[in-house]
């Protein structure tokens, strides 16, 4: 896909590949002699092809690609089940887990020399070369956050190290705790944040501002705090029982205060300069983010691209079924994927009621009944019926029913209820090609994370958090009186597993709070993250994925057009269950969380090149291994 501006690339957030001497791995870009970073034209460029560690709509099939990210949690299925939710599935690369250590150092190259070259008078000083610089600095803490996510414990490494310098490297490559890699990531976005232009000034929403780089510190600081706080006593915190780090010397509970406070002031900056927009399907379906201030940085797609976004990457066709009595059906296909019914049930009604307390609620027998009075983000998210496929020769063609089998290259649907971020309204085919943007930060997310951080402080709600969900609600179209949803929450009629962190359940205002998140991200690849970082998957024990409710009424329906369709035998559920015959899942009885999975294992290389002496047995490296994992190749998680 090209892209309109050229420091926009396309790829992939994270793309990992193997190195062989990972620290002093030359980079690909590192092809510049002592005389470059000299001039602003210079910087650019360099700093250009970091974008690419931006998220993406996702090239080769056309789709809403990005949208689909969420497979990777209990928010959306694939057709194909997550190995990360099944036992003994994932295994310890052999090589890989620094394979984007390079890009490390060509940010502490950039770094050093335009530092150096400041100070030495031949680099001349101007705001470009500093928002260059603020960019850099954002960018190395993007990676490093990446990082953190993985392997938790991690090198801090700001120096460009001597290639074939061994005992340097080996050094080097000595794990911190991860409270230091976050503070470190902390740091590096506040040199960003004094450094880059704000949003408004004249800086375009495509290049990295002031405010994202404040978004994401609240981001980084909410994620370390809340993991500090739900995996303490655990071997996955510093100083936790079985911490392979060794002593850890600081106060736990005093990281976890300093970085919710760092959450709450980063956030609130940007809450408080940036109103919502109103509409919230809007924000997913332009070509052009200039004029929306809630939009903080996203990418632009040129509309004579060879490739296209569609306006739902969800759908990639359609049937025209005809049953025995000559009645059609309009059967729309997914994109190997589809919403859960967990995540649908978390969606409350417009009264701010969950479904099982409200008399709105008309049960779940249909999608029509599914959407109606509910949440206009689920509303807006979601394919029902009456919305238009695709005009042809015959005219407008509506959809009516999901299709769950098809031929040739149409994808399926899992679940029935089909995602259609990006969608306009019916004057527009679902199918049509269209050039839409793709947000990438979004203010919103700062409310959220203001909320979260105040919560945890002290368990409960300030002024601030007060206005903040407010407003999120009033966009929704749901009564703006959070406190009554919560006062309603019965949790155990709650099937998401973020009322659990732990083996324990949060309070229901916590809850609420996760479930306000839950519904604002749809779609927008946050979930797996915050199941993490929540420690919420403990609970994921003989878990079932589900999706519509099919053999109540749909089922009927599809006998007289789809005899080839075999869905979960009405005997284990109403529900549909992609997996219900998938052989891996069926033999541990359902979804089964290793809590090692927590955090990836570090590959075989990363223990072979840290040894005290070159070439020397693995079992004397400087490197530890993630608690629950061995350190061979292939090994499987520690039962």
């Amino acid at each position: 896909m090209r892209l309109r501006h050229i420091y926009i690339l396309s790829g992939l957030a994270m793309m990992t590949t193997a190195c062989s001497d990972f620290l002093d791995k030359k980079p690909l870009s590192d092809n510049v002699d002592e005389g470059f970073f000299t001039a602003e034209n210079q910087l650019e460029p360099y700093c250009n092809a970091k974008y690419d560690f931006l998220p993406d709509h996702g090239t080769g099939t056309g789709t809403f690609g990005y949208f689909l990210t969420d497979n990777n949690s209990d928010n959306q299925a694939n057709v194909t089940p997550n190995d990360n939710f099944i036992p003994q599935r994932i295994q310890v690369p052999a090589s890989g887990s620094y394979g984007n250590f390079s890009a490390i150092r060509d940010c502490n190259r950039f770094l050093t020399q335009t530092a150096q070259n400041l100070e030495n008078g031949t680099l001349t000083n101007s705001t470009n070369v500093q928002q260059y610089i603020g960019e850099m600095y954002f960018f190395r803490a993007y990676i490093y956050f990446n990082f953190l996510k993985s392997y938790g414990d991690f090198p801090i490494i700001t120096e460009v190290l001597t290639d074939g310098d061994y005992v340097a490297n080996v050094e080097a490559n000595k794990r911190k705790p991860r409270n230091e890699v976050a503070r470190f990531i902390l740091d590096d976005l506040d040199m960003a944040i004094e450094k880059l232009q704000p949003k408004s000034n004249n800086i375009t929403n495509h290049r990295i501002n002031r405010e994202t780089a404040l978004l994401f510190k609240s981001r980084v600081a909410l994620y370390e705090a809340s993991w500090e706080k739900y995996h303490s006593g655990t071997a996955r915190v510093p100083g936790g029982p079985g911490w392979p780090g060794g002593t850890f010397s600081g106060n736990l509970e005093t990281e976890i205060n300093f970085f919710l406070t760092e959450a709450m002031e980063a956030a609130k900056t940007v809450a408080d300069a940036v109103d919502l927009e109103s509409d919230y399907a809007g924000l997913f379906n332009k070509t052009d983010y200039s004029s929306q201030n809630e939009i903080l940085l996203w990418r632009m797609y040129s509309a004579d691209a060879k490739v296209q976004n569609q306006v739902v990457g969800a759908t990639h066709g359609y049937n025209i079924s005809t049953d025995s009595e000559g009645n059609m059906a309009v059967r729309s296909h997914g994109s190997n994927t589809g919403y859960t019914r967990s995540l649908v049930e978390s969606f409350i009604m417009t009264d701010g009621l969950p479904w099982y307390a409200s008399e709105l609620y008309q049960g779940d027998t249909s999608l029509d009944k599914v959407v109606a009075d509910r949440d206009k983000r689920l509303v807006t998210s979601m394919i029902s019926p009456g919305d238009k496929i695709v005009t042809d020769g015959n005219g407008d063609v509506m959809f009516q029913y999901p299709a769950f089998t098809s031929t040739g290259s149409i994808y399926l649907t899992t679940t029935g209820y089909i995602p259609r971020k990006g969608w306009i309204d019916n004057d527009v085919a679902i199918n049509s090609p269209f050039p839409l943007g793709l947000p990438i930060f979004r203010a919103a997310e700062a409310y959220l994370n203001y909320i979260e951080a105040d919560c945890m402080l002290d368990g409960n709600l300030d002024p601030n958090s007060d206005v903040y969900w407010k407003a999120l609600r009033k966009r929704a179209g749901v009564d703006t009186d959070y406190m009554k949803t919560v006062n309603a929450t019965d949790l155990s009629k709650e099937i998401d597993l973020a009322k659990y962190s732990g083996t324990e359940t949060v309070s229901a205002l916590m809850y609420n709070i996760r479930r306000e998140r839950r519904c604002e991200f749809i779609a927008e690849g946050l979930r797996k993250d915050d199941l993490y970082r929540w420690r919420a998957l403990d609970m994921m024990k003989n878990y079932h994925v589900e999706g519509m409710n099919y053999w109540a009424e749909m089922a009927s329906a599809y006998e007289k057009v789809d005899n080839t369709f075999n869905p979960v035998p009405k005997e284990q559920s109403t529900y549909l269950r992609p997996y219900w015959n998938n052989a891996a899942v069926n033999e541990f009885g359902g979804y089964n969380f290793e809590v090692a999975n927590y955090l990836s294992p570090l590959s075989y290389d990363v223990f072979r090149l840290s040894t005290p002496e070159e070439g020397g047995d693995v079992s004397t490296s400087v490197v530890y291994q993630n608690p629950g994992w061995p350190v061979e190749a292939g090994g499987f998680a520690i039962k």
